[in-house]
């Protein structure tokens, strides 16, 4: 039995099960059929006494059910039982079609590999700066995008808190179609260590600092003493000048735009909350999932998105 339950149940779970369901199927003939008729008879005038119920003025005459109704009902028992002896449903029993829907989602994804595979196999001998520009392409790729990258940045690839937009120019390893390709095709890791043991003070101060790196409001005075611990603990990653590293994923901290912005919340409070706290980013990747065929269309249509920015 394919289901939750795994590949096979045990012989008292399966037996449970047969007993459970022609049990409640026996069940339903004998109300059925018990109900057919009635031992209430007609008057002179063919009325027949009430079952005593009433609702609204409405009284329920003690008839039995229509001929229509009995024939359909029975109509119902017959398919189920016959469903129950093609398909899965008592137990381990398989059924006569041997169908499973594992084995029908299987037959479905090799059909569909079999109709797709050469034409992602074309896409895939096309470099990704001229395969961004052809529109059937794009479509074809916009649909894997959606399907699998959307769920994180986003339906229109803007990306939302702690994942990045795909559709500007910062791009913290690099947005060139090699650099895509190795992201999509690998995953990414990024690490930025909390800095706790700085202290306060110091936190307070390096806050300040990368403010100014990007012309927020600041404190001066702050930001001139935080300058000293960001080049002793920060620029190793981030560069000197704070323009960051796409060989280590570390973010440009001079454009204004910040990853970890909550809506609403304040950069100085997302820097303070980054420096204390640290932040983990995990890109999965997607080879493995979707075929380096797919991986090149997504690739195309995330550097296509880069273009049009």
């Amino acid at each position: 039995m394919n289901n939750l339950w795994g590949d096979s149940l045990s012989g008292f779970w399966s037996a449970w099960i047969i007993i459970i369901t022609l049990g409640t199927i026996a069940l339903s003939v004998w109300i059925l059929l018990a109900n057919r008729r009635t031992d209430k008879t007609p008057d002179a005038d063919g009325n027949v006494e009430t079952t005593g119920h009433a609702a609204d003025g409405i009284e329920e005459y003690d008839n039995p059910l229509p001929k229509w109704w009995f024939q359909l009902f029975i109509f119902t028992v017959v398919f189920a039982l016959g469903y129950l002896v093609f398909y899965p449903g008592l137990g381990n029993y398989a059924g006569l079609l041997g169908w499973s829907q594992e084995g029908q989602w299987e037959e479905e994804v090799a059909q569909a590999e079999e109709r797709f595979t050469p034409i992602f196999a074309q896409y895939q001998e096309v470099p990704i700066p001229e395969l961004a520009e052809d529109p059937e392409a794009m479509q074809v790729a916009e649909r894997i995008y959606q399907n699998n990258c959307a769920v994180c940045h986003g339906s229109n690839a803007r990306g939302g808190y702690g994942f990045p937009n795909l559709t500007d120019d910062d791009w913290l390893y690099g947005g060139e179609p090699e650099n895509i390709l190795t992201t999509l095709n690998n995953g990414r890791n990024g690490l930025m260590p909390a800095w706790q043991q700085l202290g306060q003070n110091n936190i307070e101060n390096l806050t300040q600092y990368v403010l100014s790196l990007s012309n927020e409001e600041h404190d001066e005075a702050q930001a001139e003493q935080g300058e000293s611990t960001f080049m002793a603990v920060c620029a190793a990653c981030h560069g000197p000048s704070g323009t960051g590293n796409t060989a280590l994923g570390a973010p440009n901290l001079t454009d204004d735009i910040w990853l970890y912005l909550a809506p609403g919340q304040e950069v100085g409070d997302s820097i303070r909350q980054t420096l204390r706290n640290g932040r983990n980013g995990h890109m999965p990747a997607q080879a493995a999932y979707i075929g380096e065929e797919r991986v090149h269309l997504v690739a195309a249509y995330v550097y296509s998105l880069r273009l049009a920015d």
